[in-house]
C-alpha cells in the first residue's frame, strides 16, 4: 500500500517512524515549510521533514495546498507531485495546513486523521492541552476518515489512555504520539485486509481545543489552586504560567494545589518545599519557577536569588475565561 504522509512535529514524526518500520511505501510526505527558530533563528527543518530526508523520501512544503489562494503556484506543483505518488490513502498528522476538496478526494481510500482526542470531544488544534486544563481523566487518539469540517469525520479506530495526576502536556504528548503511531498501522492493515468500519460522530458532546494563546499564561491567583495547576500542567511545556512580583515577571512550571486560605495572591511561606500562594481557593505550592532571561529553577534555587517574603503579593491578573467542559 502506498502512503503519502502529511504532517510538521514530533506528533507526526513519530507516526511517519511507525509506517516506515511497518513497511509502508511512503513515496511523499507533504510539511510546513521551514521556519526560522532557536536563539540564532536559522532556519529549521521540521520533525517531519528531517525524518523524510533521512529515509530517502521527497518533501513538499507548500505554504497553501488551495488552488485558487494566495499560492496558486505551490498548489499547483504540490498537487503534480501528489498525483504522480499515485498513492492510495494519505495519512495526516498535525500537518498544520486545511486540505481542500481536491486534496481530500485524490486519494483512492481518501484520508486518514491521526486525532490525539477522544472525537467529538477536542475537536481542532490543542487536544491534548486542553483536556488536561478541563481535568477530563481519560483521552486517546481517533483514526477519522476526513471530510471538509474540522476533524468531523467519521471514525474508524480509537483507544482510550487515561491522563494521569502528574501528567503535562509533554508528557501526555508522548504516549498519545506512540499510541497514534500504533493505531494508524493498525487502519492501514485493516484496511488492506478489506477495509475499515466508519462510524459516524455523535452530535452530543463536540468540544472545541481552541488554539493555546500566550496571554492565556498569565495566572489569576482569583481562581482555585486546583485549577492553576491544572492549567500549569496543561501549559507545559509552552506557555508556561506567569505572574509578577513588583514588576518583574516570574514564570511558573510547576506547582501542587494543597489546603489552606488567605488573600488570593499573597505569599503565606517560601523554602526549598516550594513557595505556597493563596488563591480563591486552597494554596498553590510553586515548585519549578524561573525569572526573565533565566533558568527554570527549583524553589530551593530560585528563593537564593530572589525574595519572596511571607505577604508579598503577586501581581493578581483579570480573570480568564474557563474551557468548555
Amino acid at each position: 500500500m502506498k502512503v503519502i504522509f502529511a504532517g510538521t512535529p514530533e506528533f507526526a514524526r513519530v507516526a511517519l517512524e511507525r509506517l516506515l518500520t511497518a513497511g509502508f511505501e511512503v513515496p511523499l510526505v507533504l510539511t510546513q515549510p521551514d521556519r526560522p527558530a532557536g536563539r540564532g533563528m536559522k532556519l529549521q527543518a521540521t520533525p517531519v521533514k528531517q525524518c523524510a530526508l533521512e529515509h530517502g523520501i521527497a518533501v513538499a512544503q507548500p505554504m497553501s495546498l488551495r488552488l485558487d489562494g494566495k499560492y496558486p503556484e505551490e498548489a499547483a506543483a504540490a498537487r503534480a507531485a501528489i498525483e504522480a505518488a499515485r498513492a492510495d490513502v494519505m495519512v495526516v498528522a498535525a500537518y498544520g495546513l486545511i486540505l481542500p476538496q481536491w486534496v481530500l478526494d485524490m486519494p483512492r481510500l481518501g484520508c486518514l486523521n491521526i486525532h490525539a482526542s477522544l472525537l467529538p470531544r477536542w475537536r481542532g488544534a490543542a487536544p491534548i492541552h486542553r483536556a488536561i486544563e478541563a481535568g477530563d481523566a481519560e483521552t486517546g487518539v481517533t483514526i477519522m476518515q476526513m471530510d471538509a469540517g474540522l476533524d468531523t469525520g467519521d471514525m474508524c479506530v480509537m483507544e482510550r489512555l487515561p491522563i494521569a495526576a502528574d501528567d503535562t502536556t509533554a508528557s501526555l504528548h508522548d504516549k498519545l504520539a506512540a499510541l497514534g503511531g500504533r493505531l494508524i498501522v493498525e487502519a492501514l492493515e485493516m484496511s488492506a485486509c478489506g477495509g475499515l468500519p466508519r462510524t459516524p460522530q455523535p452530535a452530543e458532546g463536540v468540544t472545541y481545543a481552541h488554539k493555546i494563546e500566550k496571554a492565556e499564561s498569565q495566572i489569576d491567583w482569583n481562581e482555585s489552586a486546583e485549577t492553576i495547576a491544572r492549567r500549569l500542567r496543561a501549559f507545559n511545556p509552552f506557555p508556561g504560567g506567569a505572574t509578577e512580583l513588583n514588576g518583574e515577571a516570574i514564570k511558573v512550571w510547576e506547582a501542587q494545589a494543597q489546603q489552606g486560605s488567605g488573600t488570593p495572591g499573597s505569599v503565606l511561606s517560601a523554602d526549598a518545599g516550594g513557595v505556597r500562594v493563596a488563591c480563591g481557593q486552597g494554596v498553590l505550592n510553586m515548585t519549578l519557577l524561573q525569572r526573565a532571561g533565566g533558568k527554570r529553577l527549583t524553589a530551593g534555587d530560585f528563593l537564593r536569588g530572589f525574595d519572596l517574603p511571607a505577604g508579598s503579593l503577586l501581581g493578581a491578573q483579570a480573570p480568564r475565561q474557563a474551557p468548555q467542559p
